[in-house]
């Protein structure tokens, strides 16, 4: 039995959630009363609480189960009904959103600063996803920091026969309850019960998997001996579910599974599965660096599982390809061959290459601003089918958050399709599937540039800066930026209204586009913990096949030359080089 004690508090006054959720430093976390606040804040701006069900879990990093234990008894004292866990406190995000979906829940908070570093000094992070399985939309969002500026008090369950005690609820995080045998406890003051379980981590995600792909083909190509494989889940909480799915299910050698084992600071790596964070895996899939057995197809997660980097030998498969050689082979994927798809859905930043596809494919394509939650209305409404953004995201209709197995299992689906005939020693690699697809579609060659911890006077002078030559540029002088030879066509601020509900949301990135087609965009990072990471995208479009080989700096060099040149980017930052190229 419990009770519910109400504690005073005061307003935090840096609890805006961002593109994703709320993230700081884990030291910001535990600094008393921050994470209660934010928490309570979340219920207190949800009314009909009272006796639904949440699921809750994390990736694993530092912070993880001390938050959940918190969290619990906030849940219970604010009239919960009851409250799954994810085994050791473990579900990753597309998890959380097929468990939603799969068991029509009322919503799930997520423990998750997603790609970000961690550890004691590094970053943690909390989300909410409401009951469609997807992100909270801003104007929930926006109530969590309303409420989260006028809190004056915080509830925790409190055990009526211990008050003293932290944790009232004696349940283990690593055992899995058998139905029945769930911890339910009753509060003293209103009577209601409070349930918890702990549930598998991967059962729930695993069942979507085999209804959305066919595990006897996949199991059939991948056990082909001219077929190796790595996945690297770089320490994040994806390590659980690859166990599960590819070698238990499918069958592949453990050896196949680089960095498997969730920790809590990520085996001290950066959980960010791009060229620079993740070249263990990148050198192993290189020839010229690789002397041994060299795969033909390999995968990066990110920390909570959301994001996803395909590797061919010695090939990188650019997101907005990833996505566009996904849309374009759509019927070697028994999810989507299943269905008719209608639309698809990118986010402004990323390259337009689907664009390309949903116009041969009569197909509607979308331009959303950054962030996951904007593609959700559009599957709800059933208008798109498939969605991906630069960083490493991409997801369809199964669940409401980008999803980084899925996206593998989509890969491995298209090469088990285009080589069900073909001989051992003759596979079609993902090279060969990538560039086939230019053949057909042209190149969108792009790069982007992240430029980390920038302070706030310098990023509000280049902001500016930025207004100040997009003015110029387009009612001076025409359309010319500076000498570049290709006139803009679009200088402005992206503002995007959702089509569904009609909602308009603005300034979600600086945008140069010339009449070519090229163009580059600059935008703030939402999903940073600390100072400003400034992102600048660059892109140039081509259907002639012998540019299609070029090198992809060389390529698009003329637009970032110009790019740099005329935002001064080098002077107002500080930084002769971007701290990532991806």
């Amino acid at each position: 039995m419990f009770r519910i004690v109400s504690f005073p508090t005061t307003p935090s006054k840096d609890q805006k959630p961002g593109t994703s959720g709320l993230r700081k430093k884990v030291e910001t976390f535990r600094k008393q009363q921050y994470l209660v606040n934010f928490v309570q804040s979340i219920f207190d701006s949800l009314p009909d609480i009272q006796g639904k069900t949440l699921v809750l879990g994390g990736d694993g990093r530092f912070y993880n189960s001390k938050a959940i234990r918190i969290i619990a008894r906030m849940a219970a004292a604010n009239g919960v009904g009851k409250l799954l866990i994810g085994k050791d406190g473990l579900l990753s995000t597309p998890a959380v959103s097929a468990i939603i979906r799969q068991r029509k829940l009322y919503g799930g908070i997520i423990l998750t600063a997603s790609h970000n570093p961690g550890g004691a000094d590094e970053d943690f992070g909390i989300k909410y996803n409401v009951s469609n399985g997807g992100p909270a939309l801003e104007n929930l969002t926006s109530m969590f920091y309303e409420n989260s500026q006028r809190i004056s008090s915080y509830k925790l369950a409190m055990h009526v026969d211990f008050p003293d005690q932290e944790d009232p609820f004696e349940h283990t995080l690593s055992r899995i309850d058998q139905q029945g045998l769930s911890d339910v406890y009753t509060c003293q003051d209103t009577g209601n019960t409070f349930e918890m379980e702990i549930i598998s981590s991967v059962d729930d995600y695993l069942h979507l998997m085999k209804q959305l792909f066919d595990f006897s083909q996949l199991k059939q190509f991948t056990s082909r001996s001219d077929f190796r494989m790595l996945l690297d889940s770089m320490n994040g909480v994806t390590g659980i579910y690859t166990r599960r799915i590819f070698v238990e299910e499918l069958g592949l050698p453990k050896e196949y599974l680089m960095r498997d084992i969730p920790k809590e600071d990520f085996g001290g790596h950066h959980p960010d599965p791009n060229l620079v964070y993740a070249h263990d895996l990148v050198e192993l899939c290189d020839p010229n660096k690789n002397k041994q057995a060299v795969p033909n197809f390999a995968a990066a997660f990110d920390g909570d599982g959301d994001r996803c980097m395909i590797l061919g030998t010695g090939f990188f498969v650019s997101p907005a390809d990833s996505l566009a050689v996904i849309t374009a082979n759509a019927d070697c994927i028994p999810h989507f061959r299943a269905q008719k798809l209608k639309g698809v859905a990118r986010s402004m930043p990323t390259a337009a290459a689907v664009d390309f596809v949903a116009e041969k494919r009569n197909m509607t394509c979308y331009e959303t601003p950054t962030g996951w939650k904007f593609f959700g209305n559009l599957m709800d409404a059933d208008l798109a089918q498939i969605c991906g953004e630069e960083s490493f995201g991409l997801g369809s209709n199964h669940i409401r958050e980008k999803d980084g197995i899925f996206t593998a299992l989509c890969w491995l689906s298209i090469l088990a399709s285009k080589n069900e005939q073909q001989p051992i020693g003759k596979l079609i690699s993902v090279e060969d599937i990538v560039k086939k697809h230019w053949e057909t579609f042209g190149r969108n060659f792009f790069s982007r540039y992240d430029y980390d911890h920038c302070k706030a006077p310098a990023v509000s002078k280049l902001l500016q800066h930025i207004k100040e030559i997009q003015t110029e540029a387009m009612k001076q002088k025409g359309g010319q930026l500076l000498d570049y030879p290709v006139k803009l066509k679009v200088a402005d601020s992206f503002t995007y209204i959702d089509p569904v509900d009609h909602s308009k949301t603005e300034n979600q990135g600086y945008r140069f586009v010339f009449e070519d087609n090229s163009r580059f965009v600059l935008r703030l990072s939402g999903t940073s913990s600390s100072d400003a990471t400034v992102r600048m995208y660059f892109e140039r479009y081509s259907k002639d096949v012998a540019l299609t080989s070029q090198p992809v700096e060389q390529v698009l060099r003329p637009v970032i030359d110009i790019a740099l040149k005329s935002l001064q980017i080098s002077q107002i930052l500080g930084k002769t080089q971007p701290d990532v190229i991806t």
